[in-house]
């Protein structure tokens, strides 16, 4: 972080000030005072599921592709306004993180889809394993400014390992 600028909070008018804000805080999904990250992966289920109502497989495939680019460009943007590495308001993470599982599970019932987001946050919340791995590997050592478009790749990062290890243990239990 630059010593020249203090970190900044997310408020609503800090989200509407930039597009790739309003991406980033996952169209304010983000600004939840309380458990953002959580509260971005549900705005990401009620989001896929309406995108499930009128899109085929293979165009929420291409939704999904495309969020990917822009989210790195939303949480490097963001994130260097906010003078922040990995801003707890920035969820796009999530959101596309999460679109990446319910995809890939679908055609799923209810509690199939709670079970995927039940261990898709277990793994971003506590972070195990590799996950957590990869949550350090794009940090800023401790003292030094960040670079941004890393920082911003690696917000994605450790997510996308969350949604790969959730759906390990989904086609683990589902061959077993």
């Amino acid at each position: 972080m630059s010593a020249a600028f203090p970190p900044r909070r997310a408020t609503a008018r800090f989200m509407f000030s930039h597009p790739a804000h309003l991406i980033a805080l996952g169209f304010g999904s983000g600004l939840s005072p309380k458990a953002p990250g959580t509260v971005g992966t549900l705005w990401a289920w009620a989001a896929f599921l309406v995108m499930h109502l009128w899109l085929s497989s293979a165009a929420i495939g291409w939704v999904i592709l495309v969020s990917l680019p822009i989210g790195w460009w939303a949480c490097t943007v963001t994130a260097r306004h906010m003078n922040v590495a990995d801003p707890g308001a920035v969820v796009w993470d999530e959101v596309v993180a999460f679109w990446i599982v319910l995809w890939l599970v679908m055609p799923a019932g209810l509690l199939a889809q709670t079970f995927a987001f039940a261990l898709f946050r277990f793994f971003d919340a506590v972070k195990p394993g590799p996950v957590g791995w990869a949550d350090r590997l794009f940090k800023p050592e401790s003292g030094t400014s960040p670079r941004w478009i890393r920082a911003g790749f690696g917000i994605l990062f450790d997510d996308l390992v969350a949604a790969f290890c959730s759906l390990l243990v989904v086609a683990a239990l589902r061959a077993w």
